[in-house]
C-alpha cells in the first residue's frame, strides 16, 4: 500500500505480532481505542489481528470482530494473519484487506508453527489463492506469503538462501501477489539483509518484494532497516513499544519499536505521515490497557530532541 506523500510504509503489527506474544489479554474495546489511536497518529497499514483457533491464542479470539470495526476506520489497510484456508475464508468474511500467511522457511519451524510440511502448507496457499480469484475484483484481498525464518531459525541453524530463494519463486508461482522478508528469530545482519533482498528480487521482481519485518533481539533491528532501506525496501513492520515476538522461536522477542522507527526515519527527512507527538500518547493508552506488560524504546524514554520539528527535512543535516 503506498500513498501520495509518503516516503516510507510503516506497517504497525503490535495488535496481532505484539499481543499474540504477551500474557495479558486486552479488552476487545481497548484494542479497538487503540487501533483508532493509531490511525488518528497518522499509521496507514495496521495488522490487527490473527485468524487462528481462539485455544491456541485466546489474546486474539476477537479478531473478527476488530477487522469490522477496522473497516470502518476511513484511510488505513486493515491486515491480518491467517495460517491456513478456514483462515482465509474467516479473514475474507470479515472484511480483510490484507491477508499474510506466514511460511516458515525452516521446516522444521513450520511443523511448530503451523503444524505444517511445506506440501501441506503450499495445499493451503493454493486453496486461498484459488479463493480469491472467486472474489469479484473490487472484494480481493492483497495476499502475501511471508516468508519466516528468512535470515537463521533457533531450531535448525542456518537457512540457506538458495532454499529462501526457491521457496519465495513457489509463493508467487502459487499466485501471492508478493511475499514477505520476516526475520523471526532475530538472526539477520546488515550484509545479510541487502544480500537476500537482491537475491529475491533477481529471481521474483522488484515488485514481488518491498517490505520486510524485523526484529530486534540482538540490537540490529535498525541497522537492518537502514540496510534494507539503501536497498530500495519502501515498507517496514514495527511494533508500539516494541511488543512480540514469535512464541514459537524460542529467543525470539523484541519487534522494532514504532516510535524509533518512526523517529529515525522523520529526522533523516524521510516521510512517514505519523504524528510522532500523538504516537507517543498512543502508547499510554496500551500500558494502561495491559498494565502487567513491559513496553520498550529510547525515544519515548528521552523525548525528541530540544527543538526538534517533525518534518524538517534532515534536522541535524545541515552544515
Amino acid at each position: 500500500m503506498h500513498l501520495d506523500g509518503i516516503d516510507i510504509l510503516i506497517s504497525e503489527v503490535g495488535p496481532r505480532d505484539g499481543l499474540q506474544s504477551v500474557s495479558s489479554i486486552m479488552p476487545t474495546e481497548a484494542k479497538k481505542v487503540w487501533i483508532k489511536a493509531l490511525a488518528d497518529a497518522g499509521l496507514r497499514e495496521i495488522e490487527v489481528g490473527s485468524f487462528v483457533p481462539a485455544k491456541v491464542l485466546p489474546q486474539l479470539a476477537d479478531t473478527a470482530e476488530i477487522v469490522t470495526f477496522a473497516r470502518t476506520i476511513p484511510g488505513i489497510q486493515v491486515a491480518t494473519l491467517v495460517p491456513n484456508l478456514k483462515g482465509a475464508e474467516n479473514a475474507i468474511a470479515a472484511g480483510a484487506q490484507k491477508i499474510t500467511f506466514p511460511l516458515s522457511v525452516s521446516e522444521t519451524h513450520s511443523q511448530k508453527n503451523l503444524r505444517m510440511t511445506h506440501e501441506q502448507a503450499f495445499i493451503q496457499i493454493k486453496g486461498i489463492v484459488e479463493l480469491i480469484k472467486s472474489l469479484p475484483a473490487d472484494k480481493r484481498p492483497l495476499f502475501e506469503g511471508s516468508l519466516s525464518t528468512a535470515f537463521g531459525c533457533t531450531l535448525e541453524g542456518e537457512v540457506p538462501l538458495t532454499k529462501l530463494v526457491k521457496v519465495a519463486e513457489t509463493l508467487i508461482g502459487l499466485g501471492c501477489d508478493e511475499v514477505g522478508l520476516a526475520d523471526t528469530t532475530g538472526y539477520a545482519n546488515p550484509a545479510q539483509v541487502k544480500l537476500t533482498i537482491t537475491e529475491i528480487w533477481n529471481a521474483v521482481g522488484k515488485d514481488k518484494l518491498t517490505g520486510i519485518h524485523l526484529h530486534n533481539t540482538r540490537g540490529l533491528g535498525l541497522a537492518n532497516v537502514l540496510a534494507a532501506l539503501e536497498t530500495g525496501l519502501t515498507t517496514f513492520d514495527s511494533s508500539l513499544g516494541g511488543l512480540g515476538g514469535c512464541p514459537f522461536a524460542p529467543g525470539a522477542s523484541g519487534n522494532i519499536v514504532t516510535e524509533d522507527l518512526v523517529f529515525m526515519l522523520d529526522s533523516m527527512g524521510l516521510r512517514t505521515g505519523i504524528d510522532i507527538a500523538k504516537l507517543l500518547k498512543v502508547r499510554e493508552i496500551v500500558q494502561a490497557a495491559i498494565p502487567a506488560e513491559t513496553m520498550y524504546g529510547f525515544t519515548p524514554d528521552a523525548g525528541v530532541p530540544l527543538h526538534y520539528v517533525q518534518g524538517g527535512h534532515g534536522w541535524g543535516l545541515s552544515a
